[in-house]
């Protein structure tokens, strides 16, 4: 018999009641903003099994690091198959049909969502929600996707920290028509809360969806292959690790929505995924995919890590991609931690006024050598992975006086440079020995000048 009713110390801190505010887009429809307005940037974690693999302590054990390391989206899918079970055995489903959601007395799969998304809005974390994951569509017609679809927009709708991810892993031609089913459901029933789309590696939602109306914002998947293993035929790009190209390529586009990469090289998961004896990824990588990608425009950044995403522990039989080590041991690698230091520099500076200006560095190289800048009027940010020196345009933000300092993302500190002349060109050459993850930011704020 479950003990669905055992009293458990969930977690040491107390929470009250939280009602988030819906997300909405900006005004220039770059970015993410709270209803009344102030800038939310996306800090997201994939915690894609949640749902599957923990029980309530789990699941606040988790919320609890997450919240405590910045993060205010969780990535998370609702049906990894269509016969997927929570860690108490409770299906989602009966008979694994999408259309008859598993809803047992006393305590069913779906209560257990409902407990963690509440807790979740408790500590300020949006919930973005898969509906069904990825090759799971196939086996489901149009018109039981918008049947499953409506039940979860009328059970959701009213929840404050709601996101909807439409697809999963997937290409959207895969299916249009039933991608197309659930999105359209979705927004004529939730009228509250963003719709965006998972795609598989190498794409962004953008090839398929971007002139559809229930689509609200662009998310890419820039994938889990180095440079040298882009050479798949069947892919649509070959960006390599360059995840800042997928952010131009989504900001030409009319109407413009905002991008961001919602699936980078997870911390500690093997370059390519299926070898677990290749190389892994490091916090190092994880930091060079978030700032190219924020700095080259994008809304936010998804983090991800390859035990924490699947909720692994020694000797679980459904292990994926090499996973070696204890989800709760993981929780605290550096890359997870590191994040934050980018959220907060985005945050304190004028987050919606920002755009991306690469005629700032007037000698930008390839590769891990690529220099990234973003800038407003009155700041300009530089990212250089391997603490490479290299040549600014000044002059280009505002004011005859510009303080500079660096920021080490690695932990937060900054490295006072000064006072200098806004004008000309001027080489800035970050501390340490160049190599890659010597990774630096090179922030140029403008001195205002007192009134007369």
């Amino acid at each position: 018999m479950k003990k669905y009713f055992t009293i458990v110390l969930l977690s040491a801190t107390i929470f009250s009641e939280a009602q988030l505010q819906p997300l909405k887009i900006s005004a220039n429809k770059r970015y993410f903003q709270t209803k009344d307005g102030k800038p939310f940037f996306w800090l997201g974690d994939t915690g894609w099994l949640l749902f599957k693999k923990c029980k309530k302590e789990d699941a606040i054990k988790y919320l609890d690091d997450r919240k405590a390391k910045g993060f205010n989206v969780i990535q998370v899918m609702l049906l990894h198959e269509l016969d997927v079970t929570d860690v108490f055995g409770d299906s989602a489903l009966i008979n694994k049909n999408i259309t008859t959601p598993n809803l047992i007395p006393h305590y069913s799969y779906w209560d257990n969502v409902d407990f963690v998304i509440d807790e979740a809005a408790k500590r300020g974390i949006y919930m973005a929600l898969v509906p069904v994951w990825g090759g799971n569509i196939k086996k489901v017609s149009v018109e039981e996707a918008k049947k499953y679809a409506a039940f979860l927009a009328e059970r959701y709708k009213n929840k404050s920290n709601i996101i909807w991810l439409n697809g999963g892993d997937i290409k959207g031609g895969d299916a249009l028509d039933k991608w197309n089913a659930i999105g359209n459901t979705i927004r004529s029933i939730d009228k509250n809360h963003l719709i965006g789309f998972h795609p598989r590696g190498r794409n962004s939602s953008s090839a398929w969806f971007h002139n559809e109306l229930w689509l609200d914002f662009n998310m890419f998947q820039s994938g889990h292959k180095r440079y040298d293993q882009d050479t798949v035929a069947t892919e649509t790009l070959h960006y390599g690790e360059d995840n800042w190209r997928y952010v131009n390529d989504d900001y030409k586009l009319k109407p413009v929505k905002p991008t961001f990469d919602g699936e980078p090289s997870y911390e500690n998961i093997p370059h390519g995924l299926h070898d677990s004896a290749e190389k892994r990824w490091t916090a190092a990588d994880v930091r060079r995919y978030a700032y190219w990608s924020v700095f080259a425009g994008g809304c936010g950044f998804t983090y991800g890590n390859n035990a924490v995403m699947q909720f692994y522990r020694k000797g679980d039989k459904d292990m994926s991609f090499g996973a070696n080590k204890d989800w709760d041991t993981e929780l605290n690698t550096p890359g997870a931690g590191q994040m934050q230091y980018l959220k907060n520099l985005m945050l304190q500076k004028a987050y919606m006024a920002r755009e991306p200006d690469q005629s700032m560095v007037l000698d930008n190289r390839t590769l891990y050598n690529y220099i990234a800048a973003t800038r407003a009027e009155t700041f300009a940010l530089f990212y250089a992975y391997t603490g490479r020196k290299f040549k600014v345009a000044l002059h280009k933000i505002d004011g005859t006086l510009i303080y500079a300092y660096w920021i080490n993302p690695r932990n937060g500190s900054k490295v006072a440079i000064g006072l200098i002349s806004n004008k000309g060109d001027k080489t800035f050459d970050p501390p340490g020995i160049e190599k890659e993850g010597n990774d630096w930011v090179l922030v140029l704020d403008t001195i205002l000048e007192p009134r007369k």
